[in-house]
């Protein structure tokens, strides 16, 4: 944000000059208020996806956890997870291991999420990539207890989330899985399409495609890897973004979008 108004500010007084100096000095204190006095991420990329990893398995425990037990379907849909994301050996041992401890009776969450917010909270594709892991995990057996959504709810807001964005968020997901077989799985396939997207149908043509485009962009694997998310996660959000593409399609067709 401060590199742009640098820029700006700087190309108004000074011209092409002000410009360079304006976004060296913008970027400098972007990466102030995002990194602290450093001006740099303190964390390695290794750093931030072991952080990452950890902190989605953790709480995929505690969400399983939630209703006073961990059963063998969840047990199951956790699996099936793992294996949708093709994770290496070392990684599915270390997940199961987290799954696990985040699973004991009464275990605190909060240090963990200390912990990721320390580490990845500068990234809000990052906390959102983790609460969208979460809820496609609570959704897994087709739908969330009350006592799955009171803890996602928790963690959403611990994350820095209205309770109104968290809702928001919720509903794009989980109408974005009403693609997850390639085509729409609800009779309300229109209706789904403009949820998945966060919009709804008096949106206009622009706010549509700005919201595409920035939910294609909050599922790039590159971005997402380059900012913390392991390799072997990134199938998760390859497969949302599939999603988004499909709803985004139904909506062209229907408005004759170019």
């Amino acid at each position: 944000m401060f590199k742009i108004l640098g820029a700006i500010s700087g190309f108004l007084v000074l011209g092409f000059i002000g410009l360079i100096l304006g976004l060296i000095g913008g970027s400098f204190i972007d990466r102030l208020l995002a990194y602290g006095p450093g001006g740099v991420n303190p964390f390695s990329a290794t750093r931030r996806q072991s952080v990452f990893l950890e902190t989605v398995f953790i709480l995929m425990g505690k969400l399983a956890k939630a209703d006073g037990r961990v059963s063998e379907s969840e047990i199951a849909h956790v699996e099936q997870f793992m294996q949708k994301l093709r994770m290496t050996q070392e990684h599915r041992f270390k997940a199961i291991a987290l799954f696990k401890q985040g699973a004991v009776k009464d275990y605190d969450i909060h240090p963990q999420l200390n912990v990721f917010l320390t580490a990845c909270g500068y990234s809000p594709d990052l906390k959102q990539m983790l609460l969208v892991y979460l809820i496609i995990m609570g959704l897994s057996d087709g739908h969330l207890n009350a006592a799955e959504e009171e803890l996602l709810q928790a963690i959403a807001g611990r994350l820095g989330y209205h309770p109104a964005a968290f809702e928001q968020l919720l509903d794009m997901v989980m109408n974005q899985m009403h693609f997850s077989a390639g085509s729409a799985s609800s009779a309300n396939t229109l209706d789904d399409a403009y949820r998945a997207l966060g919009v709804d149908k008096d949106s206009s043509d622009a706010e549509i495609k700005r919201a595409y485009r920035k939910l294609m962009s909050q599922y790039h694997p590159d971005k997402l890897m380059g900012q913390g998310v392991p390799e072997d996660m990134i199938a998760v959000a390859t497969e949302q973004a599939k999603e988004v593409q499909i709803a985004y399609d139904l909506i062209k067709k229907s408005r004759n979008l170019k």
